[in-house]
């Protein structure tokens, strides 16, 4: 298999966070991988399956704060006194709370201990400069929806020191990686979305920024008992806010009036939304169940009218001061 290749197309960050975390235990000799709670069930799901049918692998699941972010010192403690060889995946920001990681500072761990390291980095990539000279990844998935891409086509990058086999078979594509006719259509909308968000990149933030910073400041001041569950600094991505409202039975009907007034939000991320109990995400932040979450993720195409109406909206159906 040529080494110089380091990107493949595939049909989604699913199918890449799967092809890296299953290949590289018997083409990298993996024996223990770290991760965190927090992480997208394509993730979870996939080492829950490891753990339980390939002996001798062991999962280790980091402890997360109230924001969802993990303990550096603990990550590497537990690089430190071990000689297994371990593979790190974490998240670069979390899908449904908006926290990031600090994906530079845990690289650098990595590095240090030889540890490999795997960036789910969905929610980043288009949004953010991610720069591989100083954030040394072994792998990173990304989809092409996260940016406003055609669905059904993502990717992942694979450094050219960790060579993996594919996961697919039946064919040459993708230089021998992913095997299956190509979505040459997806892949082409993908090129362009990426060349423009990564164009107009500082354009789309301030704008974004300014749109969440005036919605979070208004639903703080005008409604009673607000709080984030993503952190009010740089640690939290510009275009998802994480609200937790106070409970009563307004709020519990709060979903379903956003959604008879036609206002997109979930009650955790966009791929659970609908479902009304706590998700994984926030049972692992420790979130008050008898409050109620909503995620609000904001895109350039979002005005500072839309927001205002989404928070006169709120204040008609819950408790304000």
């Amino acid at each position: 298999m040529p080494r110089l290749a380091k990107y493949f197309f595939t049909s989604s960050a699913t199918e890449a966070n799967n092809t890296i975390l299953q290949r590289c235990i018997p083409d990298l000799g993996v024996r223990r991988i770290i991760s965190a709670p927090t992480e997208h069930h394509s993730i979870l799901h996939t080492l829950a399956h490891i753990k339980k049918e390939i002996p001798g692998i062991s999962v280790v699941m980091l402890d997360v704060d109230h924001h969802g972010r993990i303990d550096l010192a603990a990550l590497e403690t537990l690089l430190a006194t071990s000689t297994e060889k371990t593979l790190v995946s974490l998240m670069y920001g979390n899908n449904e709370i908006g926290t990031m990681h600090d994906m530079e500072a845990i690289s650098s761990l990595c590095e240090k201990h030889h540890a490999l390291l795997h960036c789910d980095a969905v929610q980043v990539v288009g949004k953010y400069k991610i720069d591989l000279q100083n954030i040394k990844l072994s792998f990173m998935s990304a989809t092409a929806h996260k940016f406003h891409g055609p669905k059904g086509s993502g990717f992942f990058y694979m450094n050219g020191a960790n060579i993996i086999q594919p996961y697919i078979y039946g064919g040459a594509q993708e230089r021998n990686m992913r095997a299956g006719t190509e979505n040459v259509a997806g892949i082409a909308g993908l090129a362009d979305a990426l060349t423009v968000a990564t164009d107009v990149m500082e354009i789309r933030k301030q704008h974004v920024e300014e749109i969440k910073s005036h919605f979070e400041s208004r639903l703080f001041s005008e409604l009673t008992d607000i709080r984030f569950n993503n952190p009010t600094d740089t640690a939290s991505m510009y275009h998802i806010s994480s609200v937790s409202f106070p409970g009563s039975p307004q709020a519990d009907m709060l979903m379903f009036n956003l959604d008879i007034e036609g206002i997109a939000a979930s009650s955790g991320s966009a791929c659970s939304a609908g479902i009304e109990e706590d998700s994984h995400v926030l049972q692992a932040i420790r979130h008050d169940s008898s409050r109620k979450t909503v995620r609000f993720s904001f895109s350039f195409l979002n005005t500072m009218e839309e927001a205002d109406a989404v928070v006169d909206k709120l204040k008609s159906l819950l408790p304000h001061s």
